[in-house]
């Protein structure tokens, strides 16, 4: 009989633990909750101090009679849900549950499962801390009471199947608010003029920079005229030589938001996947030989800490793989978020001697590419900053200044292991210029002068989103990406291109909420919320006290809106066709993925169909058909023939409607990392890309 039982949340995590901590324990998961407040109400007593009221959650009888069982045969029960605030409320339920005390030293918290952490975790359980409960009680219920309210009146005014929730409102007004800024935006002309230019057998760039000794911004094109014409000749003579060593300290190591940011970026991965993936790493990966083993630390953490044995391990590798010199002169000291919990560590590899090559075998290839971005960034971040040798100079011809930059690496430090993204399409290139100095003449070869427009700020991606959400303070990092899912799900966004854009429906409810619930939509409020969740957890306000303030103001304006607020129908708009089953119109509607066709004799005629976007280009392959845009069924857009499916035609990449000038084959636009490029399906044309 084992001595002492472990309950976790998960089977995956459960079979790790139970290999390191030998046959006196037995390791049993609750897959995640077992209490939860009821689905059918609201499940908190507004008129008995916010009493909330916990059931069973449906279909976990089963597990909680077999955790029962194995409880009355251990001597000693160990909670080790994850260490964070809904961690510590799984516990709380559990205890609850199986009739313990709660003031036992029954909890156990770890960051990373690996066997010295869990060994000496278990030499220092604690009680459970009701702190922490509490801050995560009084989420859920001030979730419960702003969503089981407002959403019944939304069904009613709006629409069935919506919903309200506090940081999901806020997301979907920050989309909102940028599209109005797309929409309003009056783009202003500015010109540049660059040129080419020649020293011996050195060619090298620079742009038109001052005229008259002052630096001039070229608004139109009489201004470039004007510069031009105060050009002499094509000498130039080299002044202002500026030579500087420019250090570039390493990002810090990843928190849930910039792994999602990042993974965004280099991977391509939605919040979602990125979640999942790194639950994977974190819980245990079977190693073959070496076994089950948590390849990262806890994934849920807004902290850049990271721990002593971790950073003294950093620096024996560091050591022994690049030498000391890429080890920085001292530790470095990570400044705090100012909205950190600071709870546990940074996100980073559990040992930092795991390579992701030797991993190769034992992981998927996205678990993969996750862990390398992790290791590498944990790596970069322990290493010294890398040196850039920059150099600026002047070029003056009579009364026009032009201006190089140049700049190289000089020593690479973490550049040589890892270098953070970035959400522009501009990257830093090493581009030094050649040895001139005060004095020197050099030729102008080329100058082109280049009309350009200010550009409207762009919509939201996923990464774009998640970064905004944390600098306002808005959410925690386990809420980020159910919040991105459930906005694309109610049908308030989309994503088009890989950026969020507002509906129709979600306009319509931010609409709602701004008049009738403004806190809801208000950034300062919602962030003070957050902060004041935070106090509940370090024990310096009281849940009770924290939820009542905001009730007795929301209690108010829900009474308002029962009253005033205005039934809103979304009406269909007419499709232009008819109903090919029926005869009746078709009418445009909205569903879980936007807007689709369906019969307006609905319900007794239930024909659907996709909206068909045409871009203007015949079928290559039976030349009747025309080029429609499709979606696969995990939302990717492809490019297919609509008489398929007696035509097959399909392309993931966009044709366009012009032949190859070499072989007249079919031309597509073929996206790549930076901008697109116009290919030839058949043959090796390919036009300059474009950004």
């Amino acid at each position: 009989m084992s001595e002492f039982l472990v309950i976790v949340e998960s089977p995956a995590k459960a079979k790790t633990i139970e290999r390191y901590l030998g046959k006196k324990y037995k390791v049993k998961a609750s897959m995640g909750h077992v209490r939860d407040l009821p689905k059918s109400q609201t499940g908190v007593d507004v008129e008995n101090n916010y009493e909330p009221k916990y059931i069973t959650i449906r279909g976990k009888g089963p597990v909680l009679k077999e955790l029962k069982t194995a409880a009355k045969k251990a001597k000693k029960i160990y909670l080790a849900a994850d260490p964070d605030r809904e961690g510590e409320a799984i516990a709380w339920h559990l205890a609850h549950s199986l009739d313990m005390d709660i003031d036992s030293k029954c909890r156990v918290v770890f960051n990373e499962i690996t066997k010295d952490a869990i060994k000496e975790s278990f030499k220092h359980p604690r009680a459970i801390n009701m702190d922490l409960v509490d801050a995560q009680q009084a989420r859920r219920m001030l979730d419960r009471l702003v969503g089981y309210n407002i959403s019944p009146l939304l069904w009613k005014k709006v629409k069935k199947g919506l919903s309200a929730g506090r940081v999901q409102s806020i997301a979907v007004r920050l989309i909102l608010d940028r599209e109005k800024e797309i929409n309003q935006f009056e783009p202003e002309e500015y010109w540049s003029i660059d040129g080419e230019f020649v020293k011996g057998k050195s060619a090298f760039d620079a742009s038109f920079f001052a005229l008259n000794g002052k630096k001039f911004e070229l608004k139109s094109e009489e201004d470039v005229q004007a510069v031009l014409k105060e050009l002499k000749n094509n000498e130039f003579e080299v002044t202002d030589v500026t030579k500087k060593e420019r250090k570039r300290n390493p990002a810090v190591p990843f928190t849930t938001s910039s792994l999602q940011q990042e993974a965004a970026r280099k991977l391509n991965f939605r919040a979602k996947k990125t979640m999942m993936l790194a639950q994977q790493l974190y819980e245990g990966i079977d190693l073959g030989k070496e076994g089950t083993i948590g390849l990262i630390t806890y994934m849920r953490t807004d902290s850049t800490r990271v721990s002593e044995i971790a950073q003294n391990e950093a620096v024996e590798y560091i050591t022994n793989q690049y030498g000391k010199e890429y080890l920085p002169a001292s530790k470095r000291k990570e400044k705090k978020n100012a909205n950190a919990q600071d709870a546990h560590e940074a996100i980073r590899p559990t040992s930092i001697l795991r390579e992701p090559n030797s991993l190769k075998e034992h992981l998927s290839r996205d678990q993969l590419r996750l862990y390398r971005l992790i290791w590498e960034r944990f790596t970069a971040s322990q290493m010294a900053p890398a040196v850039m040798d920059t150099m600026s100079v002047d070029l003056i011809n009579g009364q026009v200044t032009f201006r190089a930059n140049g700049s190289k690496v000089k020593f690479p430090g973490f550049m040589k292991v890892y270098v953070e993204g970035t959400d522009d399409q501009t990257e830093e290139k090493s581009n030094m210029l050649p040895n001139l100095k005060e004095g020197d003449k050099v030729v102008k070869k080329d100058i082109e002068p280049k009309q350009h427009f200010t550009q409207p700020p762009p919509r939201y991606t996923e990464a774009r989103l998640v970064k905004t959400l944390e600098e306002l303070g808005i959410g925690r990092p386990s809420t980020f990406a159910p919040t991105l899912d459930t906005i694309q799900k109610r049908g308030y966004v989309t994503l088009d291109n890989k950026r969020f854009v507002p509906t129709e429906l979600g306009e319509v409810v931010s609409v709602l909420l701004m008049e009738f619930f403004p806190e809801i939509l208000d950034v300062e409020f919602t962030a003070k919320m957050e902060q004041d969740l935070d106090y509940i957890e370090e024990g310096k306000e009281n849940w009770v006290k924290i939820i009542d303030e905001f009730y007795q103001g929301f209690e108010k304006r829900l009474e308002v809106a029962e009253k005033e607020m205005q039934e809103i129908e979304i009406k269909d708009e007419p499709a232009g066709e008819d109903c090919e089953q029926c005869g009746s119109p078709m009418v445009f509607k909205m569903g879980r993925y936007g807007k689709f066709m369906a019969c307006s004799n609905f319900p007794e005629c239930r024909n659907t169909k996709a909206i068909v976007k045409e871009i203007g280009v015949k079928c290559p392959t039976c030349k009747e058909g025309n080029i429609i845009e499709r979606k696969s069924k995990k939302r990717r857009i492809f490019y297919g023939c609509d008489r398929y499916p007696e035509c097959e035609f399909i392309s993931w990449d966009k044709p366009i409607a012009r032949s190859c000038p070499k072989c007249e084959s079919l031309l597509v636009e073929k996206k790549l990392k930076k901008g697109v490029q116009v290919q030839c399906v058949e043959c090796d044309y390919k036009e300059e890309k474009q950004g």
